[in-house]
């Protein structure tokens, strides 16, 4: 009796925790059931090599600085200041900073922090894009005190966030959105792009 042996083996991107399977088919004669056991297992990749180069982000949100806003002048008026201590981020390092209410003439309701994983797949027809909210912080509630510093600080959650990938056709990429929630249902939202690395 011989057993032969089908492996095919491909380079493993470093996605998710869980994100792998292993799956063995024994097949048998027409009078036995075939077999089939799957096994999930986590890839832990080595650190990446050289040092992760900090990128500071300081922003300044006004209704002047938004996009995509259609009646600009029925916003109130709010000036937002802040930064984030870096866009490159260490994946088992929290995402910090801090931010300043200046004014507004709008009572604020919340301050928010959303974590956003963007998946992109390239083929002939062109690209899907797909982005996928998977954390969201309060990081203020009610009407804050002007000219009060808010702390900024997120855990990257392990099961939904992995090192920046991009291949020729699949990239995995994340963005994190301060959203700032106005009376009479005025929402604001600043996006950053963040790189995530494992060091």
């Amino acid at each position: 009796m011989g057993t032969s042996l089908d492996i095919k083996i491909k380079r493993a991107n470093k996605v998710y925790h869980a994100g792998y399977t292993l799956r063995c088919d024994m097949k048998r004669s027409l009078l036995a059931k075939d077999l089939t056991k799957t096994c999930e297992f986590i890839v832990h990749s080595a650190p990446q090599k050289g040092k992760l180069t900090p990128s500071p982000v300081d922003f300044t949100i006004t209704p002047e600085t938004l996009q995509n806003v259609k009646e600009r002048a029925l916003l109130p008026k709010f000036l937002i200041r802040g930064h984030l201590n870096s866009t490159n981020c260490v994946i088992t390092q929290p995402l910090t900073g801090e931010l300043v209410v200046e004014s507004s003439e709008a009572a604020i309701r919340s301050i928010e922090l959303q974590l956003v994983r963007v998946e992109t797949c390239g083929c002939a027809e062109g690209y899907a894009r797909d982005a996928t909210e998977i954390q969201n912080i309060q990081i203020a509630d009610g009407d804050v005190c002007r000219s009060l510093s808010v702390p900024i600080y997120m855990v990257f959650p392990r099961l939904f966030t992995c090192p920046t990938l991009e291949t020729t056709n699949f990239r995995v990429e994340f963005e994190v959105n301060i959203v700032v929630l106005l009376q009479g249902d005025h929402l604001i939202a600043e996006n950053f792009p963040l790189k995530l690395c494992r060091v």
